[in-house]
């Protein structure tokens, strides 16, 4: 599955919080835990009516912030940053808690920045530069071949993922795909067990109420680290909450909750002109991360989304990213083609991958003992 990355950006932005940013091989499983129950009644009258609701909802998300502009867009440029920063307090504060007291942080905090310059293409080709604190990457794909380099290694890898196997040639076919993925999960799945809220009025629009419920485990304090899979797909179990405009049935408020990956957040969504997405102000309550946060989506005479910033913050911690986008319709992927450098070597995909975790897992054990609440990558099982 695409991971759905602009209809669900206030997700992703709670969702850079948590941990694994980087898959691990598999490995010979544990004796697994038994399967959580989903909902397997006869739908009633009001289930239907809540998933039928919430499927207008994704049909004019689709039309208002993405749909007739992207036609025979095929690619997308990107650059910009993601940062994280601690403040000095923050890390005190956790060196006096962890001491009871007996010592005193002298922290001026601590902070890890990433610079990204991308081209991605609808078809899933793409060319992504990564520097910053993590180091420098080169990660690039065209068709089933492609390459992972390391510019602190000097190393490269050309086992690379291959790309979806329905992939469309133009992102307004792509935005449309990553819609279905989301009614995948949350209408046609038996996973969420849905229901319609009370009718209420919101700034002088009337509104319904949608509620979705998947139960998860609880909160596991212990637990440090885990799968990419577990990371991303937050979303596809919790509590969804979303308060629809009957008139658009456009979102206006969206409530989610998911304890056992400690996420809890309400947004609230605001459009310019021709229902397009404008911002959302965030209202976060996830463990470890309690504070605002806001996502702004700026637009070109085109219509179409020319950069989106956002920022989630609490007392002594903030997460941001700021990304510029440039659309095209005439790009190839001749455009993207790049070699390994001379000289640089050649390594297995485990060997690789185990160097590039252990020095991720390195940086996130730093910001975990400066106090931010962070998962670490699982270098062993998905």
């Amino acid at each position: 599955m695409r991971l759905p990355v602009l209809p669900v950006l206030p997700f992703l932005l709670i969702a850079s919080l948590l941990p694994a940013q980087t898959a691990a091989k598999t490995q010979k499983p544990a004796s697994a835990k038994p399967a959580a129950k989903v909902a397997s009644a006869k739908p009633t009258p009001e289930t239907e009516a809540a998933r039928a609701a919430l499927r207008q909802t994704l049909e004019a998300v689709d039309a208002g912030w993405f749909g007739q502009p992207y036609q025979g867009i095929s690619s997308v440029d990107l650059q910009g940053t993601l940062g994280i920063a601690l403040s000095g307090a923050a890390v005190n504060q956790r060196v006096d808690s962890l001491s009871e007291g007996q010592v005193k942080g002298n922290s001026q905090g601590g902070q890890a920045n990433l610079r990204v310059k991308s081209t991605y293409f609808a078809n899933g080709d793409f060319k992504t530069d990564l520097a910053g604190d993590f180091g420098t990457l080169l990660y690039t794909r065209r068709g089933d071949r492609g390459f992972l380099y390391s510019k602190d290694q000097n190393a490269y890898t050309t086992k690379v993922d291959r790309p979806p196997s329905d992939a469309p040639a133009t992102f307004m076919s792509w935005f449309r795909q990553t819609l279905n993925d989301i009614k995948a999960v949350y209408i046609d799945a038996p996973t969420f067990k849905a229901s319609l809220g009370a009718e209420e009025s919101m700034e002088g629009r009337a509104v319904q109420r949608l509620v979705f419920n998947a139960p998860t485990g609880p909160w596991d304090a212990k637990k440090r680290e885990q799968s990419m899979a577990q990371s991303l797909g937050f979303w596809k179990r919790g509590k969804l909450e979303v308060m629809v405009d009957k008139n658009t049935k456009q979102p206006l408020r969206l409530e989610f909750r998911n304890e056992e990956q400690g996420v809890q957040t309400r947004m609230d969504f605001t459009y310019g002109g021709n229902s397009r997405l404008q911002s959302v102000n965030i209202s976060n309550s996830s463990r470890g991360f309690e504070g605002p946060g806001w996502l702004r989506v700026g637009y070109g005479g085109d219509g179409r989304m020319s950069n989106i910033a956002g920022e989630l913050a609490s007392q002594d911690k903030k997460v941001s990213f700021a990304m510029d986008l440039a659309w095209s319709k005439t790009r190839t992927a001749a455009d993207i083609a790049a070699i390994p450098p001379a000289g640089a070597t050649k390594r297995g995909p485990v060997e690789m991958e185990t160097q590039l975790l252990v020095g991720l897992a390195s940086k996130i054990f730093d910001l975990q003992r400066a106090g931010l609440n962070l998962r670490a990558v699982a270098v062993g099982g998905k």
